[in-house]
């Protein structure tokens, strides 16, 4: 239960985080981290499924929540944008 904690958690810094640097995704600070924690959720379980114990314990956690995050925070911004445009 504590990995996926911190794979939550390291999922909204990380969509934040990506949200801060990709200013045309950022979506605000809540739905930023909302895409962020679905993706840490969904990137974590993915990323230690994958990795094969690579990256173990609660670095790959993090990495995996983090990345996942940042993804799915970039897929929904950019979803967001089209369906704006058009």
């Amino acid at each position: 239960m504590e990995g996926l904690i911190v794979q939550l958690i390291s999922g909204a810094v990380g969509g934040n985080v990506a949200g801060a640097a990709l200013k045309n995704l950022n979506m605000g600070v809540l739905l930023n981290s909302v895409a962020g924690i679905v993706g840490g959720g969904i990137g974590g379980n993915i990323l230690s499924a994958v990795g094969g114990g690579s990256l173990d314990g609660i670095v790959g956690q993090i990495a995996g929540g983090g990345v996942g995050g940042a993804v799915v925070l970039a897929i929904v911004g950019v979803v967001k944008n089209m369906m704006n445009k058009g």
